[in-house]
C-alpha cells in the first residue's frame, strides 16, 4: 500500500480553456509550473474548482498523463472522484490508479443524499477495490452530507482512508477529530476564509483554492505558521482574506479564474453552463484582485523555513 506525506500545501487546480472550449494544456502547465516553484506539496486535478461536472472522462484522464508527464520526481498528483454510483466511483479509481495517480480526493455519492451506512459502504467499496491514498472530502456545506466522527470509526480499519478534507466551516472539527483519533486520519483544511485557524489548531495541510493565482503567498502562510512565526502569518493572512473569501462563493470557479488571469498564470474561459462574469459583478472581483495587487505584501524566504513539528 503506498502513502502521502499529507503535510503541505495541495491545490485543487483549475482546469484552463481556451477560446475553442478545449483544455488549454500550455496554461495548465504554466500554472502547474508556477505551483510547484511555489512550494506546494502536491496537486489534485479534476475537482470543484477544475469544473470536473463538465469535464468529460477523457479529459481528466488526459489531465492525469500529462500533469504526471511534467510533474518532479515523487511530487504526489491526486484524482478527484465524484461520481453519482458505486461502480462508476470504482471504476474511475481502478483508471486513475492504472494511469498513474498517486492518490484520490473521495467525494460522497453525488444527488442522491445517502445515509451514513450507505456512505460509509460507497468509501469502504472503493477503498477495498483500489490501492491508492484516499483522501475523504468532508463537506456538507455544498454536499449536504456529513462524514461525521462515528462514521471515521468504521473506516479506521481501511488503511487506504488516509486523511480528510475538513470543509465542514467548523473549526472545532480539527479538535475533535484530532482527540478521537489522534494521528489515523490527517487532516487538511478545505475553507481558505479558514486556513491559518485550522492550521493552528492543528491541521496538517491545506487544500487550497486562491493558491491558484497566488501560490506563493498561500505557501508562506502555511510554512510560517507550521514554523511557529504566527504574526507574520497572521499579517499575509489578513492582507489575502478578501481573496481568500473568493473561494466560498457558488462562482467561486470564475472568482478564482479571474484572479488567476490577474496573476499571469491562467485566463477566464470557463465551460458553460457556467458563464464569464459581468456588469457590476466582474467589476466588483475586480476591485477585489486590484486592490489587493496594489498591496501586495512582500514575503520572507518562507522555502526555508523549518517546521517546529510535523506530525
Amino acid at each position: 500500500m503506498s502513502t502521502i506525506n499529507w503535510n503541505g500545501v495541495f491545490p485543487a487546480l483549475l482546469t484552463p480553456f481556451d477560446a475553442n472550449d478545449a483544455v488549454d494544456f500550455n496554461m495548465y502547465k504554466k500554472n502547474f509550473d508556477a505551483q510547484v516553484s511555489a512550494g506546494v506539496d502536491g496537486v489534485i486535478i479534476g475537482g470543484s474548482l477544475g469544473e470536473a461536472s463538465t469535464l468529460l472522462n477523457k479529459e481528466k484522464k488526459d489531465l492525469l498523463i500529462y500533469s504526471k508527464e511534467i510533474a518532479p520526481k515523487n511530487f504526489p498528483v491526486l484524482v478527484n472522484i465524484a461520481e453519482q454510483s458505486t461502480k462508476e466511483a470504482v471504476a474511475l479509481a481502478q483508471e486513475a490508479e492504472a494511469n498513474g495517480a498517486d492518490g484520490l480526493m473521495l467525494l460522497p455519492p453525488m444527488r442522491y443524499k445517502s445515509s451514513d451506512e450507505e456512505t460509509v459502504a460507497f468509501f469502504r467499496s472503493v477503498a477495498t477495490n483500489c490501492g491508492l491514498p484516499i483522501l475523504i472530502y468532508n463537506n456538507p456545506v455544498d454536499y449536504k452530507i456529513e462524514v461525521t466522527l462515528a462514521m471515521f470509526e468504521q473506516m479506521t480499519s481501511l488503511p487506504t482512508v488516509q486523511a480528510v478534507k475538513e470543509s465542514t466551516r467548523d473549526t472545532i472539527n480539527v479538535t475533535r477529530m484530532l482527540n478521537r483519533f489522534g494521528d489515523r486520519f490527517k487532516i487538511l483544511t478545505g475553507v481558505d476564509p479558514l486556513a491559518l485557524e485550522s492550521l493552528v489548531l492543528g491541521a496538517h495541510g491545506w487544500v487550497a483554492g486562491l493558491v491558484d493565482a497566488f501560490p506563493r503567498e498561500t505557501v508562506a502562510i502555511f510554512k510560517l505558521v507550521k514554523a511557529g512565526r504566527i504574526q507574520e502569518a497572521l499579517t499575509i493572512y489578513r492582507w489575502f482574506m478578501p481573496l481568500l473569501e473568493l473561494d466560498i462563493h457558488p462562482k467561486l470557479v470564475q472568482y478564482i479564474k479571474l484572479a488567476a488571469t490577474a496573476t499571469g498564470i491562467g485566463s477566464e474561459y470557463v465551460r458553460q453552463p457556467r458563464l464569464p462574469l459581468s456588469g457590476a459583478e466582474l467589476a466588483q472581483v475586480q476591485k477585489v484582485i486590484k486592490d489587493a495587487l496594489a498591496v501586495r505584501p512582500t514575503l520572507p524566504d518562507y522555502l526555508h523555513l523549518t517546521p517546529l513539528e510535523y506530525a
